[in-house]
């Protein structure tokens, strides 16, 4: 379940850091009643992007596979050797 947090909580900087490490998700953080801004620790940001881009890069490879640019990997490795002189 998502932390939301009124805008006047910031001004407890130290509880806000703590909850934020607490729960290892974002927080959302309303402004008269609205959603305004969303805050995480580092940690957090961290892994999102990480995450993203493992999507992104694991997207990429299927439409690789859907469109036939594969690859044998013996004939892959093969070709890497040579191309190094290994």
């Amino acid at each position: 379940m998502p932390h939301i947090v009124p805008i006047r909580d910031l001004k407890n900087t130290t509880s806000i850091s703590n909850l934020c490490h607490e729960t290892s998700e974002p927080i959302f953080v309303t402004k008269n009643g609205y959603g305004d801004m969303v805050i995480m620790s580092m940690e957090t940001f961290e892994k999102s992007v990480f995450l993203n881009n493992l999507h992104e890069k694991l997207a990429l490879a299927e439409a690789d596979v859907k469109a036939g640019r594969v690859f044998d990997a013996d004939d892959a490795i093969s070709d890497i050797r040579k191309k190094y002189g290994l």
